[in-house]
């Protein structure tokens, strides 16, 4: 299928659309071994592209936001034949894999990539990324309980970092909580409830990385920006 050639190369991360098309004005991008220039549509499986003398394509780093719906396996393969994420973002230019996991019943932001540097280093707690997580939880949470959750939680595999958690709404027999962290740890935010008290009756993941999902609807994705992919980047030290 055809698609414009700065469309492309922003899918690819090189540059955004505007940027790219300076770089296709400037002759720095080849088509087939030929000068570029603007407007022109290119296959993406057929034709070799160049900017600068690098190869877009395959191997091009890339990263794709998606609004994981709840039902669905975080992993590469399933061998109980359940969907995947993978499966949500059939299309996507590259194999990509995603950046941590969420829970089946957990839907909300989840990076996919294939650069494995920037993967680990957004994976690693000693980088800080925070996620943030909306909790609707069993019982009504106390100012008390919410202050020994920001003071850390001691669980069978360590004690926990300090969060961030705000109460937003309480009624009767439940809590809507916001939680922030910094770590990874499997199943960490139903986990930390659970040890005060409140165990998890619905999670969803608001904010990874400054990452949201408001612009997309349950299952749907997009590529990152050029500028978005940069401020990742730059979280990390890269």
């Amino acid at each position: 299928m055809a698609v414009r050639l700065q469309k492309y190369m922003a899918e690819c991360g090189v540059a955004s659309r505007r940027a790219s098309e300076a770089l296709i004005e400037a002759g720095r991008v080849t088509v087939n071994g030929t000068v570029a220039s603007l407007g022109t549509s290119i296959d993406p499986d057929n034709d070799t592209i160049t900017v600068d003398g690098r190869t877009l394509g395959a191997d091009a780093k890339i990263c794709v936001l998606l609004n994981k719906p709840t039902g669905i396996v975080t992993t590469s393969q399933d061998t109980h034949g359940r969907k995947t994420v993978l499966d949500c973002v059939q299309g996507a230019r590259g194999r990509v894999f995603p950046v941590g996991r969420l829970d089946m019943d957990v839907k909300g932001v989840l990076l996919l990539t294939n650069d494995g540097e920037l993967a680990h280093r957004l994976m690693h707690p000693s980088f800080e990324v925070h996620k943030e997580y909306l909790a609707w939880v069993k019982g009504q949470v106390s100012p008390a309980t919410v202050r020994r959750m920001e003071g850390g939680i001691e669980l069978e595999d360590g004690m926990t970092y300090p969060a961030r958690v705000r109460v937003l709404h309480c009624n009767n027999d439940s809590s809507r909580i916001s939680l922030t962290i910094h770590e990874g740890r499997n199943r960490e935010v139903k986990r930390m409830c659970s040890a005060v008290g409140h165990d998890v009756l619905r999670l969803e993941r608001v904010v990874f990385a400054g990452l949201r999902v408001d612009d997309l609807r349950e299952g749907e994705w997009r590529y990152l920006s050029a500028d978005e992919v940069r401020r990742l980047r730059a979280q990390v030290g890269l």
